[in-house]
């Protein structure tokens, strides 16, 4: 993408599923200066420079809406071809195989599991609220970023467990160390809210755009 080289705004196609409110993300994208806009049919991410996954709701109901407008297919087919993606929470659950809530096969993308945290009953689930970040500082999405002090917004009750450990990207505490962020290629997925987490996560959102 010639973003750099005409001053044009990067084109963020941000997949509207019929679940959630998404206007917070598509306000988030476009103070970073991108132009984003919503989705609701495949056919409509043709052109996009980057396809954004904001996932929020059960998956057991998301998978179904994914099936139902073709989304499953398009975001398989969009990370095999290795453009630029960025999932959000459930996007980010999403992309693996199984999930424990619902008993719910997801797309596969990755191979793993989403897990329900089973952690001391002196902290609450959902893991809701802010909490810090540790990452290897050498990503250029990370640019600006402090590793274990930045703090970003969660709210989910399960976590990814991925098989391949060269996925994760972004480690967090909550009972113990879970994956709260993968990078494969030119994907990336967070477990916690970019948009809900002020001037951090913009920083983060800022850094995706000056990768396309």
């Amino acid at each position: 993408m010639n973003a750099t080289q005409t001053s044009a705004k990067p084109r963020l196609a941000v997949i509207d599923y019929g679940m959630g409110n998404l206007r917070s993300v598509v306000r988030a994208w476009e103070h970073v200066g991108a132009d984003a806009y919503l989705v609701d049919s495949p056919c409509q991410i043709e052109g996009a420079d980057a396809l954004v996954f904001p996932g929020q709701g059960a998956i057991v109901d998301t998978m179904r809406l994914l099936k139902e407008t073709g989304f499953d297919c398009a975001i398989r087919e969009w990370i095999a071809a290795d453009k630029p993606f960025f999932g959000i929470c459930l996007g980010l659950q999403a992309l693996f195989e199984h999930s424990e809530e619902g008993d719910t096969q997801a797309l596969g993308v990755f191979k793993g599991k989403v897990k329900r945290f089973d952690i001391d009953r002196s902290l609450k689930i959902p893991h809701m609220g802010w909490n810090s970040v540790s990452f290897d500082s050498t990503d250029p999405i990370t640019e600006g970023l402090r590793s274990g002090e930045d703090q970003f917004y969660f709210v989910h009750s399960y976590y990814i467990a991925p098989e391949d450990p060269n996925l994760t990207l972004f480690t967090t505490d909550y009972g113990g160390s879970f994956v709260s962020g993968i990078r494969s290629g030119n994907c990336y997925a967070t477990q916690f809210h970019p948009e809900k987490s002020q001037s951090k996560g913009l920083d983060l959102y800022r850094n995706f755009l000056q990768l396309l």
